[in-house]
Order: C-alpha cells, then sequence, then structure tokens
C-alpha cells in the first residue's frame, strides 16, 4: 500500500495534537526537604514519564527576581544551584519537548530559602552529681534532614569533637563546655555552631564558711578571717575557691580564707564553693550561708560600787566598766588613771581602804585585738579625810 505525503502530514499533525500539553512534567528536588538555608546547594530535576525514553529538551521556568546560576546547562532535566540565596526562593516550573511531544507546564515546585540558622543546645540541667548524666540536645529550627556534630573544651584544653556522635540527643557525664551545629547534603552544609552550655559535676563533700577570730560578736573597725572548709573527706584533695558574698565575687583562688575590716558594707551573707585544680568543672555546692552582722559597740560606762562618788579615806570602792551590747566578747581593758593598767586589764578595780590619792577622774575603753572601743565619760570620785566624833577624841585623852 502506497502511503502518500498528504496523509504522513495528516498524521503527524495528529499525533502532535494528541501529544502537545498532555503529558505532564513534575519538578522533584533531589534533597528530602524543601527548605533550604543561604549557601546550600541543590538540585531540582524535571521528570517526564513518558519521556523516559526519548531524547528531550528542557525548559524551566524561575522566580522573576531569580537569575540563573547553575552548574547544568539550563536545557537538562537538571537544575542545579551551588550556593543559594534569598533571591532564589519562589515557584520553579519546567516542560519538556521532543519532536511529537511538548508536555504542559509542570505545578509550581516553592523553595524557601531562609537565612544560615543558628543551632540551638539545651541540657536537662547544668549541674550533675559525680557519677551521674545528662542529656544534650540539639536541634536546628523546622527543617528535616540534620546529622549532628558535638563539641566539648575545658579551660584548660581546646575545642575538640566528640566523636562517632551524629545524633541529636546524646548523654555526657563529663564536665566541661558543649557546643554543636548541624551538618547534611552533599557537599556538606554546616549551620553556625550553637552557643556554649556548661556541665558542672558536683561532689557531695560539705563546705562550711569559718570566723577568725570565733566571736559570738564583730564590731565595725575589726578585722577577720573568713575561711571556706571542705568536710568529709576533702583533706586529701587539692582544691581552689570561690566565695560570694556583699562583695564583689572573687576569682577562683587556691587561697581558702578572706581578710578584711568589718565595715557596713561587708555586713550580710558569705557563701563558698571549692572545686578541683585539676578539674575546673567538678565542684562542691555552695555552702549554707554565713551571716556576718557588723555592730557598732555602745560607749563604755564607768560605774562605782558603792555607787557614792565622795567617799572617805579608809572606805574601799569598787570601779567597774561596763559595756552594753559587748556581753561575750572578749575584752581587755585601757582605765585613766594609768595607775589602773596594771596586769590583768579586768573591767574592775577595788580600791581598798582608800585615801585621798584615789581621788580624781576615771574613764575606760575596751580593746579587742587591734580593736578600741571610745573612751567613757569621765566619773569623779572624791576621797576626804575620815571626819571624827567629839567623844572619840574624849576618850584618846582620858587612855593618854
Amino acid at each position: 500500500m502506497e502511503v502518500l505525503f498528504p496523509d504522513i502530514l495528516l498524521l503527524s499533525i495528529f499525533f502532535l495534537f494528541v501529544c502537545w500539553g498532555t503529558v505532564q512534567a513534575v519538578v522533584k528536588v533531589q534533597q528530602s526537604w524543601s527548605q533550604m538555608f543561604t549557601d546550600e546547594t541543590i538540585t531540582l530535576k524535571c521528570e517526564i514519564k513518558e519521556g523516559e525514553n526519548r531524547e528531550m529538551k528542557y525548559e524551566w521556568k524561575l522566580p522573576r527576581k531569580n537569575t540563573p546560576n547553575t552548574n547544568s546547562p539550563p536545557t537538562s532535566s537538571e537544575y542545579r544551584i551551588s550556593r543559594v540565596s534569598l533571591s532564589h526562593s519562589g515557584d520553579y516550573r519546567c516542560r519538556g519537548s521532543s519532536d511529537y511531544l511538548l508536555t504542559g507546564w509542570s505545578d509550581a515546585f516553592r523553595l524557601t530559602v531562609s537565612y544560615k540558622p543558628r543551632a540551638t543546645l539545651t541540657a536537662g540541667t547544668t549541674i550533675i552529681p559525680v557519677g551521674g548524666s545528662v542529656t544534650l540536645t540539639c536541634s536546628v529550627q523546622s527543617s528535616d534532614g540534620w546529622k549532628y556534630e558535638w563539641f566539648r573544651r575545658t579551660q584548660r584544653t581546646s575545642e575538640g569533637q566528640i566523636r562517632d556522635q551524629q545524633n541529636r540527643d546524646i548523654r555526657v557525664s563529663q564536665g566541661g563546655i558543649y557546643s554543636c551545629r548541624g551538618t547534611r547534603g552533599n557537599p556538606v552544609y554546616y549551620t553556625d555552631i550553637s552557643d556554649d552550655v556548661t556541665i558542672e559535676i558536683t561532689f557531695s563533700n560539705k563546705v562550711v564558711v569559718k570566723q577568725q577570730p570565733n566571736w559570738p560578736q564583730i564590731f565595725r573597725g575589726e578585722t577577720i578571717t573568713l575561711t571556706c572548709e571542705v568536710q568529709e573527706g576533702g583533706e586529701t584533695t587539692e582544691w581552689e575557691y570561690e566565695w560570694r558574698g556583699p562583695r564583689t565575687p572573687t576569682q577562683w583562688t587556691h587561697n581558702n580564707d578572706v581578710t578584711f575590716r568589718v565595715s557596713e558594707s561587708s555586713s550580710g551573707d558569705y557563701m563558698c564553693k571549692s572545686r578541683r585544680r585539676d578539674d575546673s568543672y567538678s565542684s562542691t555546692e555552695w555552702s549554707e550561708a554565713f551571716t556576718l552582722s557588723g555592730s557598732i559597740p555602745s560607749k563604755p560606762t564607768v560605774t562605782l560600787q558603792p555607787s557614792w562618788t565622795q567617799i572617805y579615806s579608809g572606805e574601799t570602792v569598787t570601779v567597774r566598766c561596763e559595756i552594753q551590747g559587748g556581753e561575750g566578747a572578749q575584752w581587755t581593758y585601757e582605765w585613766r588613771a594609768a595607775k589602773l593598767n596594771t596586769p590583768p586589764t579586768s573591767n574592775e578595780h577595788r580600791i581598798i581602804r582608800a585615801t585621798e590619792s584615789d581621788s580624781g577622774g576615771y574613764s575606760c575603753r575596751g580593746r579587742r585585738d587591734y580593736f578600741f572601743s571610745e573612751w567613757s565619760d569621765i566619773i569623779t570620785l572624791t576621797v576626804s579625810c575620815k571626819i571624827f566624833h567629839p567623844d572619840y577624841f574624849k576618850l584618846l585623852i582620858v587612855l593618854i
């Protein structure tokens, strides 16, 4: 049977109308996630089922604001964008054509490009006991396909990657500074590293603050020493110490005590804790608060017993120095007149058989180490010659 040219032409036109636009193209992304971040690499693929065995040409429709950035010919089935930017966000469509086939435009594939993310690191707790552990979680904002890299460092060691850990959650039992980042894709894409999380290990040793001198009452102007003492077997460990109090907290130091002059500003609660010198992230709990209250001692008062300020020679009187609010303090005393300052420097002196030479002003002050109270007000004692009764002289004449 002879086929004429007009018949072939009509047949071709028939097939062209049948196939034109009836085959649908589909845009797929090579990665398994649709949200991308700046500087990632993405490959879009135009798939046409009926075109698998045909030599197809492809056409891409890009977002208007997009400038082509491709490592593949624009007529290939794959559209590769290396180092995507925000301007690549938008709808992508494709279609294919061959000698007798022209597909319709695919449905839009919407590409969303966001700024490079920072990983987020969270910890169940940041303080764990010796022998305990804690779960750390690394996450990247609402997107898929991530693996994770974990890092740890200390004040004495540089940052190092924790090997064989790519999971979102890891469990750690060491103190230190931890961070993480997300990775995905080929070539590998890295998020920004997370903020640091510090994990500390706590010892069960009890820590107490002790005061020297161990007086029940401290006065402003006195000098004291507070000592941080690690109990329950801490004697064999080399520790360093940190203080927390009304003054600016100290840095870690090898000295377990602080010495200062008591003032109004130094009154308040003091606490301390200690850590091993060879492990900056293994420490004790804070001690219980030690409350320091710097008092102001009252002005001393000189009293007489009996309370008469005028006596006669031969009588006995006791001079006493009293400091209100200073009870229980280990005072020594200074006196005026100076003749009373013979050791021991007691708070009272008994004058037996007073004479006129004992007349005069008496005052005192208290002393504790290098701290002195005010001088008391002066009390004046007058010793007069004894006045004898007239009958005494009559008896004396008779006896003579």
